[in-house]
């Protein structure tokens, strides 16, 4: 499995749209082939930040993703918005049986 950690400071005035940019961004996406899960919520510390968790089958499912016209848009329409850039960090992951 693929996890995809990733957080988008908004500038204040842009972070209603971000997050609704964002919302419609996750449900996309969770109806592609190969995606999980898929969401996004507002740090309750700073307010402005949005955190992304996406869960993949595999990595020729995320690479898919990242190939979707709307993914693309959905970080062309974003970035202005934001106070710095986007950041995502992606790993591979193994289900750990602790039982």
């Amino acid at each position: 499995m693929i996890i995809v950690v990733g957080t988008a400071l908004a500038r204040p005035e842009h972070a209603p749209a971000v997050l609704s940019l964002s919302l419609a961004h996750c449900r996309r996406s969770r109806a592609e082939e190969g995606c999980i899960d898929h969401t996004v919520a507002v740090d309750q510390e700073t307010p402005n930040l949005f955190r992304f968790v996406e869960y993949w089958r595999d990595v020729e499912a995320l690479k898919m993703h990242f190939a979707v016209p709307a993914s693309r848009e959905f970080i062309g329409t974003m970035t202005p918005m934001l106070a710095e850039p986007a950041a995502m960090k992606v790993y591979q992951a193994d289900e750990a049986n602790l039982g």
